[in-house]
C-alpha cells in the first residue's frame, strides 16, 4: 500500500474528484445494505402471518427505488474515478516525457529504446489502473466490509465472531501471496521490456536483417525471448490464481460456521429465522469484501512494480543541469578554449588545446580522420556533456550561463544521419516552426534544390514520408533536414557531413546558396569531402583531438600536409570514377 501514499500528490491534486465518488461509495454500499433488513423483515411477517398485499408492495418499492438509486450512483462514481486515473496517466506520461527530452545522450547510451518505450507505455498503465480500479476495489471493498461486520455484530456479536474465524488465516495467506506476486510482476515487466526492445531493434533494422538472410536467425532468437516474458507472465498468473481458491474455501467455512452457530441461536429463540436470514445475506456481501481485497493486492503489486521503474527514471538526473540564466543570445560569435576534455569515465582526453575564435558571419570547416574529435567538439557546443576545465563562449557569453532553452534555439543541427518523422514533406520541413507558410517552405527546399524533386512526387508537399522517411534516398533526407534547420534561420547553423549523402555539383550548389544568404550569420561544417569547404573562412584539421593545421583552403593546400594529401586523394578518386 505503500503506492497510494507515493501518489498522494496526484490524490491531493484530484480531493475534490475522489471526495465525490468515495462519497457516492458510501451511498451505494448504504443503500445494498437495506437489501438483506427488508428481506428479514418480509420472512419475519410471512413467518407471523403478518404479511399483508400493501406491505409486500411497499417492501417491493422500496427496493426498485434502491436498485434505481445504486445503479445511477454507480455510473456517476465510475466516471469520476476513472476520468481522474486516465488523467494520472496523461500527467505521468507527460512529466516523463519532458524529463526524457532533458536528459543528455550519455544517458541513452546506456537505456534501451524498447526499455523506455515500456515503461511509457504499460507501466504506466499499470499505475493508472491502480489509481482507478484499485482506489475503486480498495475503497469499495473497505467501506462495504466494515458497514457489513458493523450491522452483523449489531445483530449477533457472538455469532460474527464465529463466522469470521477463517478470516485472519485468509489474510496472511493473502500476504504472502502478494510479496510473491509483486517479484513476479517486476520480473514480467522486464522481460515484457526486453521484448519491446528486441521488436523495435528488428523493425528498424528489417532491411539489414533481410539483407543478411538473417530472418530464420532472428526468428529464433525472438522465440526465445518471447518464451521468457510468456514464462514470467505464466508464474504471475499462476500466483494470482491462488487468490479466489482462497477467497471461496475461507467464505464456505464462514457460512458453514454460520449456518451451524444460527441454528443453535434459533432454536434457543436468541435469533429469528428472518434474522439469521439477514444475516447469511450480509456474510455474503463480505464475498466482494474479500475478492476485492485479493484483486486491490494483485493492482498494487503491479502498480508498485510499475511505478518503482517510472519513478527510477523520473529521478535520473541530467548529466548537465539546466542552470542558466541569460535566455537570449545577441551575437553569433563562437569562441573555444577547451585544455582537456575527458569522457565520463573515460580514462584519455578526447580533445586537447583547442584555442579558437569564430567571428560572426564566418564559416568553420572542421576536417580529420574518423575519431578526430570532431563530433566531440560539436557535443560541447551543444553541451551535451559537462565540461570542467573548458570554456566555450557563444555571442560572448559561457554555454554554462545560458539556459539550455536558449543555447538550443540559437543552434540549427543537422545530423549526419537525419531522422524524418512519418509526416508529410512540409511536415517535415516545417518541424521546428510549425507556423510557417507554404511559401516559407518552399523557399527553404529551393535553397537546397529540393523543391523540384518534391514536386516529381504525386501529392508534392503533401507526401507522406514513412517512418525515418524510409521512402526517400539518403541525399533526399539530408536535403529536406537542412531545409528544416535553414527554416529556423538560426544564428549559428551546424552542419555535421550533411552533405555527404549528394553529389558534388548539387553539394556546390547549396553551399553557395547557403554564403548568400548566411552573411551575417555563423557556420559550423564538420566533413569528409574536403571540396565542400573550399569557401570557409578557417578550416582546422584534427587529428588525435588537437588541431594539427589551421587556415583557409587555400593556405592548408600549401602546407603539403594531411590536408593538402586527404584533398589531393579525394581529387584522384573524383576523377577515376569520372572516368569509368
Amino acid at each position: 500500500m505503500e503506492l497510494f501514499l507515493k501518489l498522494r500528490w496526484y490524490f491531493l491534486e484530484q480531493w475534490r474528484r475522489y471526495a465525490v465518488a468515495i462519497l457516492m461509495f458510501i451511498g451505494v454500499d448504504i443503500l445494498e445494505m437495506c437489501i438483506p433488513w427488508i428481506t428479514g423483515k418480509v420472512i419475519d411477517h410471512v413467518v407471523a402471518d403478518t404479511l399483508t398485499p400493501s406491505l409486500l408492495q411497499r417492501y417491493a418499492l422500496a427496493v426498485i427505488g434502491i436498485a434505481i438509486a445504486v445503479y445511477v450512483m454507480r455510473f456517476l462514481w465510475r466516471v469520476t474515478l476513472f476520468h481522474s486515473s486516465f488523467h494520472l496517466a496523461e500527467t505521468m506520461r507527460r512529466r516523463l516525457y519532458l524529463h526524457l527530452t532533458r536528459l543528455s545522450p550519455g544517458f541513452y547510451q546506456g537505456h534501451r529504446t524498447g526499455d523506455l518505450m515500456a515503461r511509457a507505455t504499460n507501466d504506466i498503465s499499470a499505475i493508472e489502473m491502480t489509481a482507478g480500479e484499485g482506489v475503486l476495489s480498495g475503497i469499495d471493498g473497505l467501506v462495504t466490509g466494515l458497514l457489513v461486520i458493523a450491522i452483523m455484530l449489531f445483530m449477533s456479536w457472538p455469532l460474527t465472531l464465529v463466522a469470521l474465524l477463517p478470516f485472519p488465516f485468509m489474510a496472511w495467506y493473502f500476504m504472502v501471496l502478494g510479496e510473491r506476486l509483486h517479484v513476479g510482476f517486476r520480473d514480467a515487466q522486464e522481460r515484457f521490456s526486453d521484448l519491446n526492445d528486441r521488436v523495435q531493434e528488428s523493425l528498424s533494422g528489417i532491411r539489414m536483417i533481410r539483407a543478411f538472410g538473417r530472418e530464420t536467425r532472428e526468428d529464433e532468437e525472438f522465440l526465445e525471448i518471447a518464451d521468457r516474458a510468456a514464462e514470467a507472465n505464466i508464474r504471475v498468473a499462476a500466483i494470482d490464481s491462488r487468490y479466489d481458491p482462497a477467497i471461496f474455501v475461507s467464505i464456505g467455512f464462514s457460512f458453514l460456521l454460520c449456518i451451524g452457530m444460527g441454528a443453535w441461536l434459533v432454536e434457543r429463540e436468541l435469533l429469528t429465522l428472518g434474522q439469521l436470514t439477514s444475516f447469511t445475506m450480509y456474510l455474503g456481501f463480505l464475498i466482494w469484501p474479500m475478492f476485492a481485497y485479493g484483486w486491490v493486492l494483485n493492482i498494487v503489486e503491479r502498480g508498485s512494480a510499475a511505478y518503482a521503474r517510472v519513478e527510477q527514471l523520473l529521478e535520473t538526473p541530467s548529466a548537465v543541469a539546466d542552470t542558466g540564466q541569460v535566455s537570449r543570445i545577441e551575437r553569433a560569435e563562437l569562441r573555444f578554449d577547451i585544455e582537456a576534455f575527458t569522457y565520463p569515465g573515460a580514462a584519455a582526453p578526447v580533445l586537447r588545446n583547442i584555442h579558437l575564435q569564430v567571428e560572426a558571419g564566418q564559416t568553420l570547416g572542421v576536417v580529420g580522420a574518423t575519431g578526430s574529435g570532431k563530433s566531440t567538439l560539436l557535443a560541447l557546443l551543444l553541451r551535451y556533456y559537462e565540461a570542467p576545465g573548458t570554456r566555450i563562449t557563444v555571442g560572448g557569453v559561457p554555454v554554462q550561463e545560458l539556459t539550455l532553452q536558449a543555447l538550443r534555439d540559437a543552434i540549427a543541427v543537422v545530423p549526419q544521419d537525419p531522422f524524418l518523422f512519418t509526416a508529410t514533406i512540409a511536415e517535415n520541413i516545417a518541424m521546428g516552426a510549425p507556423d510557417a507558410s507554404r511559401e516559407a517552405v518552399r523557399a527553404a527546399a529551393e535553397l537546397v534544390t529540393m523543391d523540384r524533386d518534391i514536386l516529381r512526387f504525386s501529392n508534392g508537399y503533401d507526401t507522406l514520408v514513412g517512418e525515418r522517411g524510409i521512402t526517400l534516398s539518403g541525399g533526399q533526407k539530408q536535403r529536406i533536414a537542412i531545409a528544416r534547420a535553414l527554416l529556423l534561420d538560426a544564428p549559428i547553423l551546424v552542419l555535421d557531413d550533411a552533405l555527404s549523402a549528394v553529389d558534388v555539383g548539387t553539394e556546390r550548389r547549396i553551399l553557395d546558396h547557403l554564403c548568400d544568404m548566411r552573411r551575417d550569420r555563423t557556420t559550423v561544417m564538420l566533413y569528409h569531402r574536403l571540396s565542400a569547404g573550399e569557401h570557409a573562412d578557417q578550416i582546422i584539421v584534427l587529428s588525435h583531438g588537437e588541431i594539427i593545421e589551421r587556415g583557409t583552403h587555400q593556405e592548408l593546400l600549401r602546407m603539403g600536409g594531411w590536408y593538402a594529401q586527404m584533398y589531393e586523394y579525394q581529387q584522384l578518386e573524383q576523377s577515376v570514377e569520372a572516368g569509368r
